[in-house]
């Protein structure tokens, strides 16, 4: 008889499922595609546009908020947020011939967005794709018209377009020293994140699974705001419900105070996502109304890691990437104290809905 390989739990923290090399090249990678995705912008601003649309569903919907919100503050240029599921039912009046749709799609055949596309297209509007994978039917030549194919990261590709657009609008002066600090820089600041959190999120992830287990109908609640929003919404959706079958809820910090605060008692499981962006300052708030009134919390800051080579100006730009780092660390551990690959799913996609 053969003796199943235990795992032992006193061999501790050892970045598990991190791939140093492959992580380097895929963000080195994707900061490669700014001439590709430069191109492109320069031919849209040739054609002229009345509105830019960043939509999506799901995980992608999120990374639109998300560019978004980093837009908002800092551009004059008319750039809207809509979901690709609301879209098709109730449409958008500011969406004309003259605008166009850039999008994300990992697995380039999601139901909603195949149908968004036809629509849009079917308007005259302009289409601008970012596919994860080749040969897929959003890649066909019908689909778009620009299209930029690549896998993963998802945000730095639509952060990549915003700063090269606002550039344009004369809103971005330090795009060169920017895009310098980050193609050289990036990808190690990251994966020093990812080592430097190992360890706690070992612990983290060891101390939230036991918590589950003892009260499996808790929701877990997510906290953040700004460029966190969407991390926030996109992890305890995305991650945590999708991949893990762990019930939350995700709330920005605006919205914390007008509800939510009510329901917060001493052994309420909260995680509270801060970055550093302008809107820091709401979650800050959370950060201080917390401890007065819950002893189960968690607060990631991504102040707290060094990123070295990244001008503290430029930081708040990249803060959402900073807390992608530190929970894939977390994500890491959780699948292996839930016994429970993350890559299984009870529904999504097993059959029609």
């Amino acid at each position: 008889m053969y003796k199943a390989e235990m795992w032992k739990e006193n061999e501790g923290p050892n970045l598990r499922s991190f791939n140093e090399e492959e992580t380097r090249e895929s963000i080195k990678g994707a900061l490669a595609l700014r001439p590709q995705i430069e191109k492109i912008i320069d031919q849209i601003w040739a054609d002229d546009f009345d509105s830019i649309f960043f939509m999506g569903i799901g995980g992608t919907w999120a990374s639109a908020l998300q560019v978004e919100v980093y837009m908002r503050g800092k551009s004059t240029l008319p750039v809207y947020v809509d979901n690709a599921a609301e879209f098709l039912t109730t449409g958008n009046k500011k969406f004309t011939n003259n605008s166009v749709l850039i999008y994300s799609s990992v697995s380039g055949n999601t139901k909603e967005m195949v149908e968004l596309v036809d629509k849009v297209k079917g308007m005259g509007a302009r289409v601008f794709a970012f596919i994860d994978t080749p040969g897929s039917v959003l890649t066909q030549d019908d689909k778009q018209d620009y299209l930029v194919v690549y896998e993963k990261n998802e945000q730095l590709k639509f952060y990549m377009v915003a700063n090269y657009l606002m550039y344009k609008n004369n809103e971005f002066p330090e795009y060169e020293r920017y895009n310098k600090e980050m193609e050289e820089n990036l990808a190690e600041a990251l994966i020093s994140v990812e080592k430097a959190a190992d360890a706690w999120a070992y612990d983290h992830a060891r101390s939230r699974v036991e918590f589950f287990r003892a009260h499996p109908d808790y929701p877990h609640y997510f906290i953040g705001c700004g460029n966190q929003y969407g991390a926030t919404y996109s992890y305890g959706m995305c991650y945590w419900e999708e991949q893990m079958w762990v019930r939350t809820k995700s709330i920005s910090a605006p919205e914390f105070f007008h509800g939510m605060q009510e329901i917060i008692v001493a052994d309420t499981p909260v995680t509270l996502f801060i970055g550093e962006d302008e809107q820091r300052p709401l979650a800050e708030r959370v950060a201080r109304f917390l401890p007065k009134v819950c002893a189960n919390y968690v607060i990631i800051d991504t102040k707290e890691f060094e990123l070295k080579g990244i001008s503290e100006e430029f930081r708040g730009s990249i803060s959402h990437h900073v807390m992608r780092a530190v929970n894939a660390r977390v994500d890491a551990y959780m699948e292996l104290f839930l016994r429970h690959p993350l890559t299984i799913r009870r529904y999504y996609r097993q059959f029609e809905y």
